[in-house]
């Protein structure tokens, strides 16, 4: 839930309906591949429900809670992922195609700029991080992105009800 805390907390309110209404409810029965290592990504995914592993060379190196965006990277610098996610058991996503994102983040610069500022910002926590400066605690957040904590958790409950009912 933490990147969609950063990421939804990035975008506005329109954005996100821009996204609703862009997107289309993906559902996965376990074992299911959303994305293929090596193989370019089809769509930007949002999990709402359920659980995923993200794979190495067939060893899981790791799992996504719903809040989690998947294929992220690849639309920052357009190469092939380098995991496999697949459906650790029956979820439920968002599905962002990605000629229609990509055409969306060409032709509106303004969530162009707030799509990779959110996506830049949850990067560098996740690489301090791993490069042993740990998570910052709720205190420790950069002050724009506490702001917009509560907004982001209102809009991924927009999101839930709205392909909830779908």
């Amino acid at each position: 839930m933490r990147q969609a805390l950063y990421i939804l907390g990035q975008l506005t309110d329109d954005d996100v309906e821009w996204m609703i209404a862009n997107g289309r409810r993906r559902a996965a029965s376990e074992g299911d591949v959303l994305i293929r290592e090596g193989e370019p990504v089809s769509a930007l995914f949002i999990l709402l429900d359920g659980l995923v592993a993200i794979e190495r060379n067939g060893a899981r190196i790791n799992t996504s809670q719903p809040g989690e965006f998947l294929g992220e990277l690849s639309f920052v610098d357009s190469r092939p992922p380098s995991a496999t996610v697949r459906a650790a058991r029956p979820s439920s996503l968002l599905e962002l195609p990605r000629e229609v994102l990509t055409r969306h983040l060409q032709e509106d610069t303004g969530f162009a700029s707030r799509f990779y500022r959110a996506v830049a910002v949850f990067l560098a926590d996740r690489m301090r991080a791993e490069l042993g400066g740990g998570r910052a605690d709720a205190d420790e957040l950069d002050p724009d992105v506490l702001d917009e904590v509560s907004r982001a958790g209102e809009r991924f409950t927009r999101i839930l009800h709205r392909f909830q009912r779908a």
